[in-house]
């Protein structure tokens, strides 16, 4: 058995690379120490994948570099807090955005009518951007601290239809064509609003048998639909304009100013007794009577009655629908760089007398003086409201920019061509306005508390 030991512990300590001197004492075995083993490694080169992916990565740094974004991750980004109207559709544009980005500012919008803008609170907001003038009045007017203004672009008030209903109207002898230069069917017609009231109101006039009789007084079959859509289509309804909500909506509230207005005589409502308050009052109810049954009302925003009208069944859901112009030419030119083609389908409906909106950007601190200051003077944003139908302003001027009509052209789009009549409807002044509105939405006063 001695030798069997002794066996091991020679054979121990030869492979462990021991000798007696590792030993801690007589009778002790020496413990073998663990062996390292070094793997050595090939180097080949770079790897594949690396390779393959390193020009895409280079491709994309330089396309940052040259765009003016490769720094964008570490840049601080002002998040500018707003409450917008229907004209919150130009912030919400992808491009918009970009080039607004650009300059380290993203928008964050909260949607509210233009009334309503003008009657709650301001507290927290950096701009507000109502679509008309009495709406950014009243904000103005308030003890709000505002800064900067600007109104970057105006898009005229009309009617979007469909050519069979269009075609009707002209018809019954209340609308007439623009003339297309290029032989195509034409997009537009132009509204005499005084005798279009004269079917929205739902009355046989035995002095115009054109507007149907008996039940079928002011229908569209009654004023001869049946007869002008192809096939067999009729459509025994009424004749009405479907319109956002006039409690905060800007485009309806302009459109009752254009009601009243034609109602009035073609005057202001009121402004026929300057001197006599009482009887001035009794002019402006009398007229918020009479337009009252004309108007069908919708609980919706302005740009969600566009939205109805450009689906793919927006003829059945509204024949005519109050929208603003840059829509009309917006869905034109996406649908001509999309289709090659414009949309025939729909027409563009400008009353006469005619309203102009002007949406007004109001700056409520620093960081939305920036934004109005990028606004007026950055002329890729005022070239991109320009692509997206408004016509812009350039050095105070009221009307409509001739680039606009030269961009539709150079697009393949009909222009529009100017009423040769320009009455333009006078809004009332703010409380008359107010009045009217009010009457007619049964629209429930504003908070006073809340603005207060």
């Amino acid at each position: 058995m001695s030798d069997d030991r002794a066996a091991t512990s020679d054979d121990s300590t030869t492979d462990g690379g021991t000798s007696d001197d590792s030993t801690t004492g007589a009778g002790t075995s020496a413990t073998a120490e663990p062996r390292l083993t070094i793997r050595r490694t090939t180097h080949r080169g770079v790897p594949r994948l690396v390779v393959v992916a390193l020009p895409l990565a280079l491709a994309g740094l330089l396309s940052l570099m040259i765009s003016g974004n490769a720094l964008r991750p570490f840049e601080r980004i002002t998040v500018i807090e707003s409450r917008m109207a229907s004209k919150s559709d130009y912030f919400r544009d992808p491009e918009v955005a970009r080039l607004l980005l650009r300059h380290g500012i993203r928008v964050d919008i909260r949607r509210l009518g233009s009334r309503g803008i003008a009657t709650r609170s301001l507290e927290g907001l950096d701009v507000v951007f109502p679509s008309g003038q009495p709406a950014a009045k009243l904000v103005l007017d308030r003890p709000d601290d505002t800064g900067q203004t600007v109104r970057p672009f105006v898009s005229p008030l009309a009617l979007g239809s469909f050519r069979d209903y269009a075609e009707t109207l002209v018809r019954a002898g209340v609308a007439t064509r623009q003339r297309s230069a290029s032989g195509e069917p034409t997009l537009y017609y132009d509204l005499d609003m005084a005798k279009f009231m004269t079917l929205l109101d739902g009355v046989d006039d035995p002095n115009d048998p054109r507007d149907g009789t008996g039940d079928e007084a002011d229908t569209w079959n009654g004023i001869g639909y049946d007869d002008v859509a192809a096939g067999d289509r009729s459509n025994s309804g009424s004749v009405l304009v479907r319109t956002s909500n006039v409690c905060e909506s800007n485009s309806a509230g302009t459109y009752l100013s254009i009601l009243a207005f034609v109602a009035g005589g073609e005057k202001t409502p009121g402004s026929s007794h300057p001197n006599d308050p009482a009887r001035a009052r009794q002019e402006v109810d009398r007229i918020a009577a009479e337009i009252k049954p004309l108007v069908t009302l919708q609980g919706m925003w302005a740009d969600e009655q566009a939205d109805g009208y450009f689906s793919a069944l927006g003829e059945s859901l509204a024949p005519i629908a109050l929208i603003y112009e840059h829509q009309f030419l917006a869905h034109q030119i996406a649908h001509q760089r999309k289709h090659g083609e414009q949309d025939t389908s729909r027409v563009l409906l400008y009353p006469k007398p005619y309203a102009l909106t002007e949406p007004q950007l109001i700056s409520l601190s620093p960081q939305g003086d920036r934004l109005v200051e990028l606004i007026e003077q950055d002329a890729d944003l005022r070239r991109r409201a320009l692509q997206l139908g408004f016509r812009i302003r350039f050095s105070g001027e009221d009307g409509a920019s001739r680039e606009l009509d030269d961009y539709l052209s150079d697009h393949g789009i009909q222009v529009p061509v100017p009423n040769p009549d320009q009455t333009k409807a006078l809004e009332p002044s703010l409380p008359v306005l107010d009045d009217i509105i009010t009457y007619v939405g049964d629209c429930p006063p504003p908070d006073l508390d809340d603005i207060a």
